[in-house]
Formats: structure tokens, sequence, C-alpha cells
């Protein structure tokens, strides 16, 4: 079943065609035991289909278990953007990003093609500054409204710093995730395993916790 419908269809060949370079969206999925797999690789040919710079590579997490080590893949289904370069650059999404995370995969398409929006230059300087790694998961459910938000404001710190990856995890979909790290209200943001943030927060507020650690 389509996810996309016709409206929704035309709105993103209009958003895609501002793209600057290519993206590719590669796809982990496993054969058993991952009941989401097959709709968000059906889901990721859809978009593939109504973006002429997006590129769609599939992965089996088992029998690709290398280009999965290559992109610190840990869990199906998840999806990695890579610039036209090919590189990751810490952009990560684990589970469907279907509902209102489309909002946030879209957004990181974009980012990652180059058409992105600038950041202003003392927040950049303080991102560059960021010179030890840093973890950012971010936890959603498909129906919450300001999720996306706090999604794309980790995706975009991920890209501008290569210190930083970010992930988005479906909460439900890893719920033995979701309990070991307390989320009882999305978005949950955690940074470095102990730190963490509700609700869809400035992005300087990100900043200011990576920058006590």
């Amino acid at each position: 079943m389509a996810l996309l419908n016709d409206e929704i269809r035309t709105n993103l060949v209009e958003v895609f065609g501002k793209m600057k370079e290519e993206v590719t969206i590669a796809v982990f999925t496993k054969e058993d035991g991952c009941e989401t797999c097959k709709d968000t690789l059906d889901f990721m040919k859809e978009i593939e289909e109504v973006g002429e710079k997006i590129k769609l590579e599939e992965y089996d997490m088992e029998k690709d278990s290398k280009k999965a080590e290559e992109f610190n893949v840990e869990m199906t289904p998840s999806i990695v953007l890579l610039d036209s370069e090919g590189k990751d650059n810490g952009i990560k999404f684990y589970g469907i990003p279907a509902g209102h995370e489309i909002n946030s995969l879209i957004t990181g398409i974009i980012e990652v093609s180059g058409s992105g929006e600038d950041v202003p230059s003392a927040l950049k300087e303080r991102i560059a500054k960021i010179k030890t790694p840093v973890d950012i998961k971010v936890f959603v459910t498909l129906g919450c409204p300001h999720c996306p938000g706090a999604v794309a404001k980790a995706h975009k710190l991920a890209l501008e710093n290569p210190n930083i990856r970010a992930q988005m995890i479906e909460a439900q979909t890893f719920s033995e995730l979701s309990d070991k790290y307390n989320v009882s209200g999305v978005p949950k943001i955690i940074i470095n395993e102990d730190n963490d943030l509700v609700g869809n927060q400035p992005i300087e507020k990100f900043l200011e916790t990576i920058e006590s650690l």
C-alpha cells in the first residue's frame, strides 16, 4: 500500500526539485524478526521515485554486515543518508520515518543535498569547537508533531560537525531501547548516554548540554 498520495507526491517533486546535489538513501533491513522492514523499504522506494536526485541502496543487515559496520548501523530497519560523494555524515533513522516524521526525513535529504538553511555564524563557531565524540539519540513516535523539529536539529548538528552522530529512534519499534532510556514522553533526547532533554528544544539547548560534557 502506497504511503504517499497524489497530493503529497506532487508537493515532494517540487520540494526535492530544489536539491543541490544527489543524496543516497541507504536502507538496512533483514528477513526475519523485523516487522517494519518491508514497509520501510517500500516507503523509501516511493521517496526515490519522486526525487530525481535521490538514489536508493538496499542492504541486508546480515548479508551486508561489512557495510552495516562501515555505517555504524546496529538495528533494523535503519536509514542512512549519504551525500553526493557517498559519505555518511552521521545522519540516521532507526524505524520508519512515516507519519509526522516524514518531515524530518525531507529536511534531512534537503540538508544533505547542500540546500539546507545556513546556521548563524555565532552558532556555527560553537558547533565547530566540539572536538570530542557526541552521540545524539532522539526518540520519537510517528504521531508526535513536535518530534521532527528535534530530529532535524540533531541531524543539523551532525552535518555541521563530523564528531557528532545523530539518530532518530522510533520509540514503539524499539521498545526495549525506549525502556532502557526511560522514554515516557517524546521527543526524548539522549546525549552521550547520560544526558537527556525532553521536548523540541532549541539548538542552543543541545549545544549547552554538549558543551557541559
